[in-house]
């Protein structure tokens, strides 16, 4: 039966005989669209549809990440020690449920974090059948998008598997590698979906944020973000949503939002998983590292 990996002090020991390659890399230029692999959230493409869902907030409105963030753990130091402790150590989820729950979390978008929160609602819902919740998600997707973007460029931060062949839950690609790692997109991107559905759904609202918190710890045991990356998209996550929460256009979109789910929740649907439930619940009951 597969054990989780040391605690991080004892990892740190283990670093000094076998640590991953130093971030020496020149950071590269700016990502281009990324693959099915890569997080998407870089570049944010979803106006596929006639009419593109629009952000609720201006780029006045908008909070700055730039400067809500510290910036991310510098060389030689004791964070960034910790940040590559927890990546060696992960690596020894290859093969084992957490892994496969961490690949799967790769998707996003609301749709994708609709069906991972299904465990959560106790059924999985069609996205057809609530259009007005996945407008109010896919706008949101914008605002978050914009403001981790915005600090992914100020920082530049490399992604933890450049410069080492250690393996990771997704394919490695140069466009991948060229895209920024500080804060997670995902994460990010997992944490504000977890407090709009906490708001519409609050006698739920610990099972939807234990969700989001197990969604951007998927991205560092699947080996493309550092730990400090989650933790720093979580806050900023956190801020754009309490703007979010004082934008009229929003809370007028979170009650439509809100009705729409309640429908959606008293017609009945699929049944989740329970195969997949049981193992969302083992990964929130042990630690990470």
């Amino acid at each position: 039966m597969f054990r989780p990996p040391a605690r991080l002090a004892t990892v740190l020991i283990v670093l000094l005989a076998a640590p991953v390659a130093a971030q020496t890399e020149t950071v590269p230029p700016a990502a281009s669209a990324p693959d099915k692999a890569a997080p998407s959230i870089e570049q944010d493409r979803l106006g596929s549809a006639v009419t593109a869902p629009k952000a609720y907030l201006s780029e006045a409105a908008a909070p700055s990440l730039v400067a809500i963030l510290p910036p991310p753990p510098g060389g030689h130091s004791v964070a960034e020690a910790a940040d590559r402790a927890a990546f060696n150590a992960t690596r020894a989820y290859q093969g084992t449920a957490r892994w496969d729950l961490a690949t799967n979390d790769v998707a996003e978008g609301g749709a994708a974090l609709l069906e991972d929160f299904a465990c959560v609602l106790g059924q999985r819902i069609d996205q057809t059948r609530v259009p007005d919740l996945m407008r109010l998600l896919d706008r949101a997707r914008l605002d978050i998008a914009r403001a981790t973007r915005e600090a992914k460029r100020r920082y530049r931060r490399l992604r933890p598997f450049v410069g080492n062949d250690a393996p990771i839950c997704v394919a490695r690609s140069p466009e991948l590698a060229n895209s920024y790692s500080y804060p997670s997109g995902h994460a990010g991107q997992g944490w504000a979906y977890g407090l709009i559905m906490a708001n519409l759904l609050p006698e739920k609202a610990t099972q939807f944020l234990v969700r989001g918190r197990l969604y951007g710890e998927s991205r560092v045991v699947c080996g493309v973000h550092w730990m400090s990356d989650v933790v720093a998209a979580r806050t900023g996550a956190s801020a754009v949503v309490a703007v979010l929460l004082a934008d009229t256009g929003f809370r007028a979109d979170l009650e439509r939002a809100r009705a729409d789910l309640k429908r959606a929740l008293t017609t009945g649907g699929t049944k989740p998983d329970p195969a997949i439930c049981a193992r969302e619940d083992a990964a929130a009951r042990q630690p990470l590292l």
